[in-house]
């Protein structure tokens, strides 16, 4: 149990339900923030007029190929300092990767998990009565009533529980052992709870790509078993999800049937120079610093793929 001395009572716990009664819903997304680095995508961010901000991971960068974490205390020391004071007017929920979490790739073995936990819940200022004050693990979700619609966010935690990659890093493997996971049993079966409740459309966020299957980097297809348990999942739900996800410096929009993923990634820390596709791509992939933004009307959600000038790039819609 994760305890906490300081906490603000204001903050809103994972469970509630708020209300929005305009006729648009507009979340932003991204990844990948280095509080190093120059960070001049919130202008054009700050102008989409938000009604929530998400955090999808990467959100400082503080591992250290030894795992300590006293370089994470400075950088969110220094992140603190550096996001947009506007942020503070709006609702922002986060969850984490390796990068914030505390080991490059890491995953269940890291020893320092559970303090780099609680720096995680101290920086996002995560009050003592939500659940993941409580509990190993960042998995959240948070239900929003929109024009007598339900909206379900769900945020993942796809390092605290993750078994070991195989292979070597830029060329990893696929694990296929039995008992190999990402999420853990007890967040699966979280999972399939959240699953099975009362909405019009879920948008589930998670670190790692879970579409993409062809790049030889960090995504759910390392896991394969996890990533078929999850898609049928989904399918077996019969709702309408949106996945988002972050990570790879490259963003992107993929498309199984009609389940569609945002990758948006980076806001800060350009990728690298190279052509990547994948068979589930729509369009192509953009190593430039990009944002995502879902807009939510009606029945529909606009997925959207921006530059840092706020110019689309990619864009496709789900209707329900």
């Amino acid at each position: 149990m994760i305890l906490r001395t300081s906490f603000i009572l204001l903050l809103l716990i994972s469970t509630s339900i708020q209300t929005k009664t305009e006729k648009e819903l507009i979340i932003g997304f991204g990844s990948c923030l280095h509080q190093d680095h120059p960070q001049e995508v919130w202008i054009s961010i700050k102008k989409e007029n938000l009604d929530r901000f998400f955090f999808l991971g990467d959100n400082v960068y503080g591992d250290s190929p030894l795992g300590h974490l006293n370089k994470m205390k400075r950088s969110y020391k220094k992140q603190k300092t550096s996001l947009p004071s506007w942020l503070k007017d709006i609702t922002v929920d986060s969850i984490w990767d390796d990068h914030d979490f505390g080991k490059n790739d890491g995953g269940s073995t890291y020893k320092l998990k559970k303090q780099a936990q609680e720096l995680y819940l101290e920086f996002w200022e995560i009050p003592i009565s939500d659940p993941r004050s409580n509990r190993e693990g960042i998995y959240f979700e948070k239900k929003i009533n929109f024009n007598k619609k339900t909206i379900q966010l769900i945020g993942l935690d796809t390092r605290y529980f993750r078994s070991d990659l195989k292979g070597v890093k830029g060329n990893y493997e696929k694990n296929l052992d039995i008992d190999a996971t990402i999420l853990g049993e007890e967040q699966w079966s979280w999972l399939e709870e959240k699953l099975r409740d009362n909405f019009d459309v879920a948008i589930i966020a998670s670190s790692i790509q879970i579409l993409a299957k062809d790049h030889p980097y960090e995504k759910w297809q390392n896991f394969p078993n996890e990533r078929e348990r999850l898609l049928k999942l989904i399918n077996n739900s019969g709702k309408n999800v949106v996945l988002v996800t972050g990570d790879r410096h490259r963003g992107g929009i993929y498309k199984l049937n009609n389940l569609i993923e945002l990758t948006a990634s980076s806001l800060n820390r350009p990728g690298g120079n190279f052509n990547e596709s994948d068979k589930l791509l729509v369009g192509k992939t953009y190593n430039q610093i990009n944002y995502g933004v879902l807009e939510i009307r009606n029945n529909k959600v606009n997925i959207v793929l921006k530059d840092i000038n706020g110019d689309v790039l990619e864009s496709e819609v789900l209707d329900w």
